[in-house]
């Protein structure tokens, strides 16, 4: 397996460099977006040491994101800033679980989200997040693990702060335990698009970017069918999450992204030197 320690060196390997590309922009814009709607939780959140807590992660996971649009702009993909504020939502590589808005209404105007939507949502990714940071730790691109070795020290309180939740959710009261067997639902029929690779899976696995794309999948079922066993919560179907509205890995999206891009970009495109 070759290894590269510089951007400069992978300038030399046309069909690696596409990959690794193809990986980074997936990785970039799932923390991306998904900060984004953390966000939207900043004043709204069930109490006060929710709210700080919940805009730490956010910002964490923004801050994963603009490391990943930097090491893009390294390999000559443009600025980080316009990679992450000016591709149009075709171009974007996220899960589309990750865009669906926080719940009815807008964060300006009474704003009905779903907090056990909020907590599926993000528990599940920084399951995945976890596992793929492990697996990227000795990815043949150096600069890429020594990143995922620094960002998987913070991803430990995430996941944390997540399964506390979760757990506390599933035992409270039958009100709360509805909600988040709909939750768990509606987040599991598109799932598997976090969980997937896209077309380039294999041709990563055999570079060393990233283990395969199964073995992924399976530790991540692994991990969820241990929690869900100690809770007592029956899983919506043993073969794993659905992809149901399109992979967002080729493009396809909803109205969502389109909405959210809008106004994460709104300051940007206006003032390209303001800093985000």
């Amino acid at each position: 397996m070759v290894e590269y320690n510089t951007a400069q060196e992978v300038e030399k390997d046309a069909a690696y460099k596409k990959e690794l590309v193809e990986l980074l922009y997936q990785l970039a814009d799932d923390d991306f977006i998904l900060a984004f709607r953390g966000s939207e939780w900043l004043g709204i959140a069930p109490h006060i040491e929710e709210d700080v807590a919940f805009s730490s992660i956010s910002q964490d996971k923004m801050g994963h994101a603009v490391i990943y649009y930097e090491m893009l702009e390294e390999l000559g993909e443009g600025k980080a800033d316009d990679l992450a504020h000016l591709r149009e939502p075709k171009e974007r590589k996220n899960a589309i679980i990750l865009e669906e808005v926080n719940g009815p209404g807008n964060y300006l105007e009474e704003p009905e989200y779903d907090w056990a939507f909020a907590v599926v949502r993000n528990y599940f990714y920084d399951i995945s997040k976890a596992i793929r940071l492990s697996s990227l730790k000795n990815s043949s691109y150096k600069p890429l693990a020594q990143v995922a070795k620094k960002m998987i020290l913070e991803q430990y309180y995430h996941l944390t702060h997540w399964n506390m939740w979760f757990t506390q959710l599933i035992n409270a009261t039958d009100e709360a335990k509805k909600r988040m067997r709909q939750a768990i639902d509606k987040v599991w029929k598109d799932f598997d698009g976090v969980l997937t690779l896209g077309p380039s899976a294999k041709e990563m696995a055999r570079l060393g970017l990233i283990k395969e794309e199964q073995e992924l999948k399976d530790k991540w079922m692994t991990e969820i069918k241990e929690v869900f066993e100690k809770l007592g919560v029956e899983l919506p179907t043993n073969d794993g999450p659905g992809m149901e509205r399109g992979d967002g890995r080729n493009g396809e999206h909803t109205e969502d992204l389109t909405t959210a891009l809008q106004t994460l970009s709104e300051v940007y495109k206006v003032d390209p030197a303001a800093g985000w």
